[in-house]
């Protein structure tokens, strides 16, 4: 069952322990985004199964989310920002298992320093992944310690930035000769976009959804 959530600890979100899904019921499906790239995708059982861990880090002045800059000379998304995470691997208990292991492979962050809340839909990206967001609350005495061999940068970002509609823009590109809708935050220090911008568009909407019953 999804821990309770302390009203205090994400004051942001009064809803959120109701808005995400359970940890013991991980939504199945394709990916909420499938429509949109069901054309450059593999067949949904060649997906590979990935998890991020949507970190929320309580400070003094809010609520904040934990981000990655990939090292630039990745084969995939090289200088991209990111959620912590990857592929699920054999070994993991769950995807819950498989987010914290990679934050603690990535970032430096011990598993007593994440406390899982719930998940988020899947998302399916056009590089071959359903990725599941694990969101959890994490310490805000962690100290990051990035491997330089995937993680270039470890930095948080206001929710309430986050979570604002109009901070959120959508821009159309061509990709292989159609035009592809790819959502970017205006946030002038790091270019947030693509599936990590989809994701959190994601938890803001289960957010609302809470909002308006």
């Amino acid at each position: 069952m999804t821990r309770a959530v302390p009203p205090a600890a994400v004051p942001e979100c009064p809803h959120l322990a109701v808005a995400l899904h359970p940890l013991h019921a991980p939504p199945t499906g394709p990916g909420w985004n499938r429509a949109e790239i069901a054309d450059l995708l593999l067949p949904v059982e060649s997906l590979a199964q990935a998890a991020v861990l949507v970190g929320l880090v309580p400070r003094a002045d809010g609520s904040s989310v934990l981000l990655t800059r990939r090292t630039s000379g990745m084969r995939q998304h090289g200088g991209q920002v990111s959620f912590p995470g990857g592929r699920v691997e054999a070994g993991d208990r769950d995807v819950v298992a498989a987010a914290i292991r990679e934050t603690g492979e990535e970032v430096g962050l011990v598993p007593d320093q994440i406390t899982p809340l719930g998940l988020l839909d899947p998302l399916v990206t056009i590089s071959g992944f359903r990725i599941l967001p694990v969101v959890a609350l994490v310490d805000a005495g962690y100290v990051a310690r990035p491997d330089p061999r995937e993680v270039e940068e470890v930095f948080e970002v206001p929710l309430r930035f986050l979570l604002d509609p109009a901070n959120l823009a959508s821009h159309t590109y061509l990709y292989r000769g159609l035009p592809r809708e790819v959502l970017e935050f205006v946030y002038p220090a790091q270019r947030i976009w693509g599936a990590t911008a989809s994701i959190l568009l994601n938890l803001r909407e289960r957010l609302e959804q809470c909002d308006a019953r």
